[in-house]
């Protein structure tokens, strides 16, 4: 039910459950409470990460070639910074302040890290504090089960220690452009082609999909709220595949 409302881009679930209610009332002649359907939606986190994955590596089954990226994720205005409580419920976990490169700009909340194949089909997430720099996020790609294929970023990824790193233990080979005071190698042109995939896929979470439109409490309901939108858009992306249609069009997956 969360991914259908992502799906047809109802982000509010109050809203979407009293438009069930007024609208589908036949429908669902039981329909339980909107605060128990919260409440349950957080305990099936684990079974919608496993149905994400599983639609992910049918489309992803022949690739070798990978994009990692961050996009900030804001929980309230900075302003608001020191009286917030919004998801502090564990220190670990709690958002703090953290620096948006693109909008240059600091924010307070988290940051949700994104590894995607080449046509933007999802692979892996994470959701970090945002003061946690990018570099430190390639510990995690060794865990998500990617192997013998090539991992394509920005400079914030750059880290020589990384990159052997993860070329030893599961031979992914980071490619990054070189800061202008270091020894410089050609960067192909195809791969800053290849990187537009990913920011196109952060356009179309931020805009159809929502996702820096925060009304989560606790870390927990927003890592379930962002999983589901990512498990939306890999679903839309299965349908477009199944009915031959361009995977990324989003927004005519569901047309008849």
């Amino acid at each position: 039910m969360s991914v259908t409302g992502e799906s047809i881009e109802i982000d509010s679930e109050n809203y979407f459950w009293e438009k069930l209610k007024s609208d589908h009332k036949n429908d669902f002649p039981r329909l339980i409470d909107s605060s128990n359907f919260n409440r349950r939606l957080k305990h099936l986190h684990p079974f919608i990460e496993q149905l994400n994955q599983c639609l992910a590596d049918r489309l992803n089954e022949s690739e070798d070639v990978y994009l990692v990226d961050s996009i900030p994720v804001p929980v309230c205005q900075i302003a608001r910074e020191k009286r917030s409580k919004i998801c502090k419920e564990c220190f670990e976990t709690a958002p703090d302040k953290g620096y948006s490169a693109v909008s240059k700009s600091y924010y307070y909340g988290d940051k949700l890290h994104l590894v995607t194949s080449v046509r933007g089909i999802f692979q892996s997430m994470d959701l970090t504090k945002a003061s946690v720099h990018d570099v430190l996020y390639l510990s995690e790609v060794k865990k998500s089960g990617l192997s013998m294929c090539t991992l394509i970023a920005n400079k914030g990824y750059l880290s020589s220690t990384y990159q052997l790193d993860l070329f030893n233990s599961c031979q992914v080979k980071l490619q990054t452009p070189k800061r202008a005071n270091q020894e410089r190698q050609p960067y192909p042109a195809i791969f800053k082609r290849m990187r537009k995939r990913i920011e196109t896929l952060f356009s179309q979470l931020c805009d159809k999909f929502m996702l820096r439109r925060n009304y989560a409490k606790t870390i927990m309901g927003l890592s379930v709220r962002i999983l589901s939108k990512i498990t939306a858009v890999t679903l839309l992306q299965y349908i477009n595949s199944k009915n031959n249609k361009p995977i990324n069009h989003l927004k005519y997956a569901l047309a008849s």
